[in-house]
């Protein structure tokens, strides 16, 4: 019988830290129990073949593993990407046909991306690496193919989260070596859900949008000659103001103001989870929701008026004071996260889908593993 292996990603909500990650900053993050799945099965040729539940037959000869420009922002583009990482490591690829299932939508905000990264950075460390690379290393290698292959400057976050597994506090301070800390924290236990809402906007034609805010804040580091804004110290930045503004524009000032603050917020957030003191932590959730409204200004895309506030206005007003919500992930149209008391949850969620649609409202739960072969 022929052999074949079964390998396991899964997606990753952002719990906070929204756009710090690509500024070396901090990070609250978790797996979910939404995955995507790959049965592989060796082909024996050089070719790697992937077939997606309806989507087209996907083909990457590893002969040819540079960057092709008509593949950007395309599925081929990932797999030669982490392909292309394997090999310059010195790994001895094969071909393999790879048959995907995924639980984690495509612009749900749950980073689907990322968990196919992940997972073929699983594959070709399992079956050619022999598992020498770490999930973090695996991480790199993701945001590697989708910065360099892809074409979407993302940070480290979501690539991280996928890979590690279970709820991550992550310091990227030296993002070679990223600080990582496990944080046993149940938030079932504490009797609330974590609810992913999809605004039911489309995202595809966004990565200018995303692309803008690192842009913006590089505008900002290039005035202090430094390539992030964690080398930057915060007095520093508040005492440039003036000349400042003189060479940025006030929104990409605004949105290095709002990076500061996410920093130190997710700091007191992750002491808040371990010492189990949620009115804290709830606070500043919904205080990071407001900054990155305010001032990221992620919500919507070059002022246009989209689902995506409709989504947080619903959240507010079925939440009645309790929990928090925020702006999740990358924003300009996507998702909403919730933290919701479970004597609300149905009729949060019967409100949410009675506008939005059905199906549009995700109750997930945190999933201790990362990257994995499951057979």
């Amino acid at each position: 019988m022929e052999k074949h292996y079964v390998f396991s990603a899964p997606g990753r909500t952002e719990i906070s830290g929204n756009h710090t990650d690509h500024q070396c900053g901090c990070v609250l993050a978790a797996a979910v129990n939404l995955e995507t799945v790959a049965d592989v099965r060796l082909n024996g040729a050089n070719n790697i073949w992937v077939q997606s539940e309806g989507y087209p037959t996907i083909k990457v000869n590893l002969d040819d593993l540079s960057v092709h420009e008509e593949e950007k922002n395309t599925t081929a583009a990932l797999i030669r990407g982490v392909a292309s990482s394997f090999v310059q490591r010195g790994a001895k690829l094969e071909g393999f046909d790879a048959v995907v299932n995924s639980t984690v939508l495509p612009g749900s905000g749950l980073s689907s991306s990322a968990a196919f990264e992940v997972l073929f950075g699983t594959i070709l460390n399992e079956l050619f690496f022999d598992k020498k690379l770490t999930a973090v290393e695996i991480a790199q290698i993701g945001q590697y193919a989708e910065n360099v292959y892809f074409g979407k400057p993302c940070g480290l976050m979501d690539q991280m989260a996928s890979s590690v597994g279970g709820l991550v506090y992550i310091d990227f301070e030296n993002p070679e070596n990223p600080v990582i800390e496990k944080i046993n924290f149940d938030l079932a236990k504490a009797g609330y859900a974590l609810c992913i809402i999809d605004s039911g906007a489309d995202h595809a034609d966004l990565t200018d949008e995303y692309a803008a805010i690192p842009y913006e804040l590089k505008e900002v580091c290039d005035f202090f000659g430094k390539e992030v804004l964690r080398q930057i110290p915060e007095e520093d930045f508040l005492a440039a103001l003036p000349k400042l503004r003189n060479h940025v524009s006030d929104r990409a000032i605004l949105r290095a103001i709002h990076v500061y603050q996410e920093n130190k917020r997710v700091e007191v957030q992750a002491a808040a989870l371990r010492n189990e003191d949620l009115y804290a932590f709830f606070h500043l959730v919904r205080q990071s929701g407001h900054s990155s409204w305010m001032y990221l200004q992620n919500i919507y895309p070059s002022g246009s008026i989209m689902k995506q506030e409709v989504a947080l206005a619903l959240c507010d007003t079925l939440l009645q004071g309790k929990g928090a919500y925020r702006v999740h992930g990358g924003g300009f149209a996507e998702t909403v996260q919730a933290f919701v008391p479970f004597d609300l949850l149905p009729k949060f969620k019967e409100g949410i889908e009675n506008v939005l649609g059905e199906g549009k409202c995700h109750v997930l739960n945190i999933r201790n593993d990362g990257g994995i072969r499951i057979q």
